[in-house]
């Protein structure tokens, strides 16, 4: 099938609107190649520039509050402490009818798990000495020797989380309940 010029123009006459005519060589329909292209898409460069500038002209702060990620308050390079050694496992709630049965979607995977454990070592390190705060995807551990801001895989409900003090192996045992945007179809 082949087509004419004249048959591509008047085609391009029928689906441009008509109350739309402009006299400039942009406004007309080009006939070889497409008039928009993946650069067309979102806000131009200079739509993007000159709202920044304005932005940046208003406020006299250097940075804007959604580019400072939540815990980096916490965060500090000339703090001398130590960081501690830890290590996150996932838990997941198995029960028999998961084993014997299979009727739940429950996998081995970590996207089947409800809860992140994280054992953080502290030798030498007494409880009353731990200052914790949990945030929804940053943990803050402090003590007189050891600095600890873990910035978390998955967000958590830090109302729903615990932590125990083992005082045999020095360590401190964080389970926090995981919140994930898909959780309700993994488990």
């Amino acid at each position: 099938m082949s087509f004419r010029v004249s048959e591509i123009a008047a085609l391009t006459n029928l689906l441009t609107p008509a109350n739309e005519e402009s006299d400039s060589d942009e406004d007309q329909p080009q006939l070889g190649s497409s008039k928009f292209g993946p650069g067309h898409i979102g806000e131009s460069k200079k739509q993007r520039n000159s709202a920044s500038k304005k932005d940046i002209n208003q406020s006299k702060e250097i940075w804007c509050s959604e580019e400072i990620t939540e815990g980096a308050e916490f965060d500090s390079l000339s703090d001398p402490r130590l960081q501690p050694e830890y290590d996150i496992i996932y838990n997941q709630s198995v029960t028999t009818e998961d084993i014997f049965l299979q009727l739940g979607n429950k996998t081995p995977n970590t996207s089947s798990c409800e809860k992140m454990v994280v054992k953080i070592n502290l030798p030498n390190t007494e409880m009353k000495d731990i200052t914790l705060d949990i945030k929804s995807i940053f943990l803050d551990l402090r003590t007189p020797k050891y600095k600890l801001g873990l910035h978390l895989p998955h967000p958590v409900d830090e109302q729903q989380s615990k932590a125990e003090w083992d005082a045999s192996q020095h360590s401190l045992i964080v389970c926090m309940k995981m919140n994930r945007e898909y959780d309700f179809c993994n488990y």
